[in-house]
């Protein structure tokens, strides 16, 4: 499934994020501890959340289609926020668009969701 392959890459990424994250703690020191302490916990809480959400797609939970197409909303904010400001990184943004478009997408083909169906004979 196409769909699983896409959610498991954005999970091994989100991951990689946190451990580049946390060896920022180490470089760098930030402006805001409870801030970035805030961040971290919420991006680790983010990487388990859609790693729970990957594992029971692949075992075709109904759930997960709402679980994905948050998490596709999420990323396709912060993809949006990566477009613009003053640290404005559009490869950034075109890195974490595309998958959560190409996933939003896949999560309303016919075969996705009659995989996902609560009773797939029906």
């Amino acid at each position: 499934m196409a769909l699983a392959v896409i959610v498991w890459a954005e999970v091994v990424m989100l991951a990689a994020w946190c451990v580049w994250y946390i060896s920022g703690f180490v470089t760098d020191v930030p402006d805001s501890y409870a801030g970035a302490v805030l961040v971290l916990v919420l991006s680790l809480v983010a990487t388990v959340w859609l790693a729970l959400a990957a594992t029971q797609l692949v075992r075709r939970k109904t759930w997960t289609r709402a679980a994905v197409l948050v998490w596709q909303l999420c990323q396709t904010a912060i993809a949006a926020g990566a477009f613009q400001g003053l640290y404005a990184a559009p490869l950034v943004g075109v890195a974490l668009l595309v998958p959560a478009l190409a996933a939003g997408v896949l999560l309303f083909t016919p075969r996705v969701v009659a995989a996902l169906r609560r009773n797939p004979g029906v």
